[in-house]
């Protein structure tokens, strides 16, 4: 275990991208901040965050949370 300083953020994202996030979360039995930074430090090593099955549980989730976007729309997104 590493002992780390976390802080409290204010973090805005797509409605969809966050219930995909916390559905995620909660079928991993962690922490949606456990999530992202899970997510983040695996990206910053250049690694795939994620196994085939947690893939799969995602791509149900996001037909469950009609997410239809894609990494192909990252840092392409207007807000309403």
């Amino acid at each position: 275990m590493v002992t780390v300083e976390r802080t409290q953020t204010g973090l805005r994202l797509e409605k969809n991208v966050l219930k995909v996030l916390k559905g995620l979360a909660e079928y991993l039995d962690i922490s949606l901040g456990d999530l992202v930074e899970g997510i983040a430090l695996h990206s910053f090593d250049g690694k795939a965050p994620f196994t085939p099955v947690t893939l799969a549980k995602i791509e149900q989730l996001k037909a469950v949370y009609g997410l239809t976007l894609t990494s192909a729309d990252a840092h392409r997104l207007t807000e309403r």
